[in-house]
């Protein structure tokens, strides 16, 4: 596994985003209603799960990779979906044959989208970084101490000394 750096983190975040987004796209359209209560929540531990490793895989900007990672997505989601109940009639549904085509391109464009972003993130991270250190030297700036008292005394000091009260007992009570 690999430290996640801020492609990495994108990667792994586009990559969950799109499992859950096409799951519930999908079954949606097979259903013709969104998947509600217990099974959302599922889905999103299942998205977070495809992001997480897709973050964390050393070798997961390969293509080839996302396209697993993003197929057992969809099988885990479509098996989640499957076991709570979320059936599609037949009437409302396309053929099955039609819903895994819109799957495979779906996974297919996906992986493909989010390798050449991952890779391009890089080559403009390099870029930029290869550009600042080439504009901004780092300049050395001398401390300043200031040594000595101000004219005047500090605001706090001033706060203070006002809000202090110079009542106290009566003369008579100390005799």
């Amino acid at each position: 596994m690999s430290t996640a750096g801020p492609t990495a983190r994108l990667r792994g975040t586009a990559a969950g985003l799109l499992t859950a987004a096409l799951a519930v796209a999908a079954h949606s359209v097979g259903s013709g209603a969104p998947p509600t209560g217990a099974v959302v929540a599922q889905l999103a531990v299942l998205a977070a799960t495809v992001g997480a490793l897709a973050a964390t895989i050393a070798r997961a900007s390969d293509a080839r990779i996302l396209l697993g990672l993003l197929a057992a997505g969809q099988a885990c989601g479509h098996l989640v979906l499957s076991v709570v109940g979320h059936s599609h009639p037949a009437a409302a549904a396309p053929p099955a044959s039609a819903m895994l085509a819109a799957h495979v391109v779906a996974v297919g464009a996906g992986a493909l989208l989010i390798a050449a972003s991952d890779h391009l993130c890089r080559a403009i991270s390099r870029a930029v970084r290869a550009a600042v250190r080439i504009v901004a030297t780092p300049v050395a700036v001398a401390p300043v101490v200031l040594v000595g008292e101000a004219d005047q005394p500090l605001r706090s000091a001033l706060l203070l000394a006002a809000s202090v009260s110079h009542r106290g007992p009566p003369v008579s009570l100390h005799r």
